[in-house]
């Protein structure tokens, strides 16, 4: 009986950590979003009303600025999610032959990875820094002139890509690699028997084989893009103007800073949750039909 009761004991520290930091603050904050909660003041119940200023349910028209930082957030998203899968599974197949120095490689390419974001931004000032940066040395010395990295529009949108990009293909590539490096080499013997083209063989034999991997890697990488945040801040501090803010500065914006409005925060972050939620029941569902 006390051996029993004491596998229970040694739960309670992990038990008592998820309640604490994951189901209260859920809990507190999904009833703080019913509120019109701020900062010094005590909140009044307002049910559904900040959901529907945000969504423009009341008549108003919508947040404006949620609206626009959730479309930059979006375009991250979608950009940043294709070119790490896209990029992470080639340097993956180029790594899945015998290469000299492989293990050297392997680990520097892994480098970004296991940096802070933030750092990255702040490396990120630096590499797309319009008058002295490597990146448009480079474009200038192949001819193709200078970009205005931080001050155009386009071109701050893409640099904020791109730092992302480089920074979470490494993920990609570990986790696409080690899915590659266990198909079994006979596969490949028996199919080159009837072709020998590389391209027959990865569509016909390692995509379908790593697919289970990639669409892992997908999940992750959509809901960790969804909630970007440091990058922007730290490479571009949301400009120009407020054309790079993403939807999780706006959240923190709103709720942290000038009049504190928690309320308002709390709703602008359920519809974050809301959209994780839908995306991870889908891919779930889909999963799950395909192996039963």
């Amino acid at each position: 009986m006390g051996k029993s009761r004491a596998k229970y004991f040694f739960l309670l520290p992990g038990v008592i950590w998820v309640l604490a930091f994951t189901v209260f603050p859920l809990v507190y904050s999904l009833y703080l979003s019913t509120t019109n909660f701020r900062m010094g003041r005590d909140p009044s119940f307002v049910g559904l009303q900040n959901y529907a200023e945000i969504l423009g349910l009341d008549g108003n028209g919508g947040d404006e600025k949620a609206r626009n930082t959730a479309g930059f957030s979006l375009f991250l998203t979608v950009g940043s999610t294709t070119l790490t899968l896209v990029f992470g599974t080639f340097v993956a197949w180029i790594f899945n032959h015998d290469l000299p120095f492989l293990r050297q490689m392997r680990a520097i390419i892994t480098m970004p990875l296991f940096a802070a974001p933030i750092a990255v931004g702040f490396l990120g000032v630096v590499i797309f820094n319009e008058t002295n940066g490597p990146i448009n040395n480079i474009l200038q010395g192949i001819g193709l002139g200078r970009v205005q990295w931080i001050i155009d529009p386009w071109g701050a949108r893409f640099a904020v890509l791109l730092t992302d990009v480089w920074q979470w293909t490494p993920f990609v590539f570990i986790i696409v690699l080690a899915a590659m490096q266990g198909i079994p080499d006979d596969l490949y013997e028996s199919a080159r028997l009837d072709t020998k083209s590389n391209w027959t063989l990865f569509r016909f034999i390692t995509m379908p084989l790593i697919a289970p991997a990639l669409g892992t890697v997908f999940l992750l990488r959509l809901v960790e893009t969804i909630k970007i945040l440091d990058i922007p801040t730290t490479l571009t501090r949301g400009g120009p103007g407020q054309i790079t803010q993403t939807y999780t500065f706006y959240i923190y914006e709103t709720g942290l800073r000038g009049s504190f409005q928690l309320g308002d925060a709390s709703a602008l972050s359920y519809l974050v949750v809301i959209v994780a939620i839908v995306i991870s029941t889908i891919y779930f569902s889909r999963v799950r039909a395909r192996f039963e």
